[in-house]
């Protein structure tokens, strides 16, 4: 990687590195695991000149969604946050058509089709959106380009908002994808993004969340840029719980003349004031990463060692960022489970674990269970509140290690 993919500048500089990597939803099947297993370099760089943080396009989103295995609607926390900002969206903005890109099962749009407003998903991956159209949710199967936007438009018309949750991180044609978003909304319409806030992922150690699907990491200084790109403009920025963090980014098309809220001018002056806006602010990310990764190895090395059971909960792309990294095998991690039948009886990819049904947990009752998750804490708590019931206890790795 020599430029930046936003600005073309060929000032990067080195944030973390955590080596070589599979791609973090190619899961395994039993036929597989004699096969070998194309890696790639997971080297985090920020660019001095934008400020836009970034690793390698050395795997395209054709090689990822075509065929992928995350189903959104398997998240009760997350349908039910997808629920709340349709409400909330419907209420304020009244919109008569709206478009989702990477719709991925419907998760959201299903809340639009109940209210009966008018909708649409974009979605590049034909099994998942094959599930959304099953569920009632229309659904056309593309990787949004300026072109299939417009193509879109004319067939469909413009659309009053434009929802992108959790997709901008995803694609490496940062400034065509954004010329997409516009040429889906009305010249008057609403452009929502939500994605990670890389200030939340730098100050509580999230860099599991770095993986070869998330192509950059955004603040909102830089994705005020990566939207102007585009010819959308920001205009006000919420700040989410979700995903460890995550901004909600609301912009409109340039020609509206909006200009950004006040609460867009604090959160940049968070960002500034934790050194996100100067290279400085980056220099101590890689020591923290490499206490994460002690701290959890020798947690396991010495439960293995006094004869524990340790086993997963959840087979998330960020667990697979952590188990590599960490070089965790099943000798230290016997199984991980997850609710996504997609994955039972496969193995993770790099560290090959197996990935079972998570009823076997209350089957063979370990000693820790390592939530792999750890954004959704407090939905995950209360489901695994059983474990309790054996002496079991919960291991949290991110942002230090916590045993509950």
């Amino acid at each position: 990687m020599t430029t930046c993919r936003l600005c073309g500048s060929a000032s990067l500089i080195g944030v973390v590195d955590l080596g070589a990597t599979p791609p973090c939803e190619r899961f395994l099947t039993a036929e597989q695991l004699d096969e070998p297993e194309m890696t790639y370099p997971l080297h985090l760089r920020l660019c001095a000149d934008c400020r836009l943080a970034q690793i390698p396009a050395l795997i395209t989103p054709e090689d990822t969604f075509t065929e992928y295995a995350y189903f959104s609607s398997y998240s009760t926390s997350w349908v039910e946050h997808a629920r709340r900002f349709v409400a909330d969206a419907v209420e304020r903005l009244r919109p008569g058509f709206v478009v989702e890109v990477a719709s991925n099962d419907g998760y959201l749009l299903r809340h639009v089709v109940e209210r009966g407003i008018r909708c649409l998903g974009v979605e590049p991956s034909a099994n998942v959106g094959r599930a959304a159209r099953d569920a009632g949710v229309p659904t056309v199967t593309e990787f949004l380009t300026p072109e299939s936007g417009s193509a879109i438009r004319a067939e469909h018309g413009p659309a009053d908002l434009v929802v992108a949750n959790n997709v901008y991180a995803h694609i490496p044609d940062v400034a065509g994808f954004t010329r997409g978003l516009r040429a889906l909304v009305a010249d008057d319409g609403w452009v929502s993004v939500e994605v990670q806030h890389l200030l939340t992922l730098m100050e509580l150690n999230q860099y599991d969340t770095i993986y070869h699907e998330h192509f950059q990491y955004y603040t909102v200084d830089s994705a005020q840029r990566a939207l102007a790109s585009g010819d959308l403009t920001l205009v006000d920025v919420e700040l989410l719980p979700t995903h460890g963090g995550s901004i909600r980014l609301w912009a409109r098309p340039s020609g509206t003349g909006a200009e950004p809220g006040p609460r867009v001018a604090e959160v940049l002056a968070r960002e500034k004031a934790a050194g996100l806006h100067e290279l400085s602010g980056y220099a101590q990310f890689a020591d923290r990463v490499a206490r994460v990764r002690r701290e959890l190895l020798a947690f396991l090395v010495d439960a293995a060692a006094q004869g524990r059971t340790v086993v997963g909960y959840g087979a998330p792309g960020k667990g697979n960022t952590l188990l590599n990294h960490c070089g965790i095998r099943p000798d230290l991690l016997r199984y991980t489970v997850d609710r996504n039948p997609y994955k039972h009886g496969r193995f993770t990819p790099g560290a090959r674990i197996p990935v079972l049904p998570p009823d076997q947990i209350a089957v063979d009752r370990p000693d820790y269970v390592l939530v792999l998750p750890w954004n959704l804490r407090e939905e995950l708590t209360a489901q695994l509140s059983y474990v309790r019931d054996w002496g079991g206890r919960l291991v949290f790795p991110i942002p230090r290690l916590e045993i509950v």
